[in-house]
């Protein structure tokens, strides 16, 4: 067995040595610490994509989707007058939903500039009959609420002449002869350094659209070098082809924490799109939402949650709803989020997530379980238990399965749970240690061994176990590198028949996976459909041929053509005689 405690000072230097980026000669681990301290605690940001893209109203990728001429979608700007929009009342709405920094679009692909800049007409003070700079008033709103501002730039620029490459159908009515890479490079920094020195004190520079060239090309090492000059304690992505400060997994939440202890951020809509979409109605639910917040903090990542303001100015009122709902559950129950650290358990035994805070324990309970909390492989004494709402909760001591194991803590349920998630505060004799319980299969009578999704170790970036509401799956698997292991004793050794319950939607078919050995033999299959993502099929594979003792068992993709492998439920290894 193995023990785990929060390794905070570890980790960041693990991140600091991973990165790798232009300050690593002159900033030490410590003072990388310092420097990211604010935004590891902060937990929870709003990001705002907006710009004239709104006028239209489907997406900010609307001059890409709809193949436009430079001089088409420009007209967008002159219809472009958010006479509604409220800086406060923008910051007002990020502060009650608990949020501690904004991160908004100075500019997106399409080029257009969102503050007041000298070097291009296309911009906001010029270019509309608005003329005010919104990123002013926003840097004044934001410090007066203790916000953090910071800056989403896009390296793409589908409008300035020097941009390259042209999109596809503009060769002939767009030709690029003359254009420059590096002078567009030079226009860029020109606008970075009117971010970084005309909006007081920036938290981030969250860089897009960087990957039709490589590091080199876009001159990112100069480019962040000349950041950091003009804001030492600026953050800044891993969008330029730089490693940097942080990772942004996009529309995705990681399986569990970055490898080496990096830093992460997931950037989310509310919705489908990030601009503001009329006819865009799928809302995610506050409990969702919640819920989301929870499991990042869980995996110690940050949750950037994005909303798209109209051409008026005003954010979505389903936004604002949600958002306000999201606060109301913060208001109680922020302590389990602000400043905390990783989840100590690689695993849990009940519906929810866990964080910790110094000698503190944080049990993120989405349904009570109906056998009672329990909590088993905690070594460090429980001194108390109570939730966020105030209701203190009895704690006992029940034996372990394992004779050299701490006993199972078991929580009593207090009178009242939250609908959205229950967060009982473990106060602890020190920081928790706690023995990996990682459960060891283990065949049944019959021989045969059944492997629960919810007992596999999950590797990789997006995909995870799925509970409630009918779920009991590894879902969200958009990642071919991502996998799943289960670790097995072996005590009868032979040829097994492989057994695979998945499901499956039709348009999402045919990726290829094996299942085995990890680095030994195993069997290949190819996804077909179910029907649904909720209509499992069980499918027999072939055999693998056993040995003894502890082995581990794969579930891995070799091919993902269609963005999603399956929703795997459970593998069960059969004896063949």
């Amino acid at each position: 067995m193995k023990t785990f405690k929060t390794l905070s000072c570890l980790c960041l230097w693990l991140a600091f040595a991973a990165a790798g980026f232009a300050q690593s000669a002159q900033e030490t681990p410590e003072q990388f610490a310092a420097r990211t301290q604010w935004w590891r605690d902060a937990k929870f940001g709003m990001f705002i994509h907006w710009g004239i893209y709104s006028v239209p109203a489907d997406g900010e990728w609307h001059f890409f989707n709809h193949k436009m001429q430079v001089k088409d979608y420009e007209r967008y700007a002159d219809q472009f007058n958010p006479v509604n929009f409220n800086a406060e009342k923008w910051v007002q709405v990020a502060k009650n939903a608990g949020m501690k920094y904004i991160v908004i679009t100075s500019k997106h692909h399409d080029g257009f500039c969102m503050f007041d800049t000298k070097l291009t007409d296309y911009c906001i003070t010029k270019a509309t009959p608005f003329k005010r700079d919104p990123m002013k008033e926003l840097a004044a709103a934001c410090k007066k609420a203790g916000i953090r501002l910071c800056f989403y730039h896009s390296i793409m620029d589908w409008h300035h002449p020097d941009y390259l490459p042209r999109r596809p159908w503009e060769t002939e009515t767009r030709p690029a002869d003359g254009a420059s890479l590096d002078r567009y490079i030079e226009y860029m920094k020109g606008e970075l350094r009117e971010l970084l020195t005309n909006y007081g004190p920036i938290g981030v520079l969250w860089f897009d659209g960087g990957w039709e060239h490589n590091a080199e090309q876009l001159h990112s090492l100069e480019v962040d070098r000349m950041i950091r000059s003009l804001q030492p304690g600026i953050l800044i992505n891993d969008r330029n082809q730089l490693p940097e400060d942080f990772s942004t997994p996009e529309q995705s939440i990681p399986a569990g924490a970055m490898s080496g202890g990096r830093l992460w951020e997931t950037c989310m809509t509310l919705n489908d799109h990030w601009g503001y979409a009329r006819d865009d109605h799928n809302w995610k639910s506050t409990e969702d939402l919640v819920h989301k917040l929870c499991d990042i903090a869980h995996k110690g990542g940050n949750f950037l949650l994005n909303v798209g303001p109209t051409e008026l100015g005003e954010i979505p009122e389903p936004s604002i709803e949600r958002l306000a709902e999201v606060g109301v559950w913060m208001k109680v129950n922020s302590a389990a989020i602000y400043g905390t650290t990783q989840s100590p358990y690689k695993r849990l035994p009940f519906d929810g997530r866990c964080t910790a805070k110094g000698n503190r324990l944080y049990l993120h309970v989405f349904a009570w379980p109906a056998d009672g909390l329990k909590l088993a492989g905690l070594v460090t004494q429980v001194r108390s238990a109570r939730t966020l709402k105030g209701e203190r909760l009895r704690v006992t001591l029940e034996p372990a399965s394992e004779t050299d194991a701490p006993k199972i803590v078991a929580i009593s349920q207090p009178e009242s749970l939250d609908p959205l998630a229950t967060v009982v505060e473990l106060r602890l004799a020190g920081p928790p240690e706690v023995i990996d319980l990682s459960p060891i299969q283990k065949a049944e009578a019959n021989g045969t061994f059944v492997l629960k999704a919810i007992d596999a170790e999950v590797h990789g970036q997006a995909a995870h176990y799925e509970q409630g509401d009918d779920r009991d799956n590894i879902g969200f698997w958009i990642n071919a590198q991502d996998y799943v292991t289960w670790t097995c004793n072996i005590t009868k050794p032979g040829r097994y028949r492989v057994e695979l319950l998945y499901a499956c939607q039709p348009g999402s078919e045919d990726s290829q996976f094996t299942i085995g050995l990890d680095g030994g033999a195993k069997v290949s299959g190819t996804v077909k459909s179910t029907g649904s993502w909720g209509a499992f099929k069980s499918e027999t594979l072939g055999q693998l041929d056993l040995p003894s003792g502890k082995q581990t068992i794969a579930v891995r993709a070799t091919s993902m053509p269609k963005g999603a492998v399956m929703n795997l439920r459970q593998v069960r290894l059969v004896p063949a005689s």
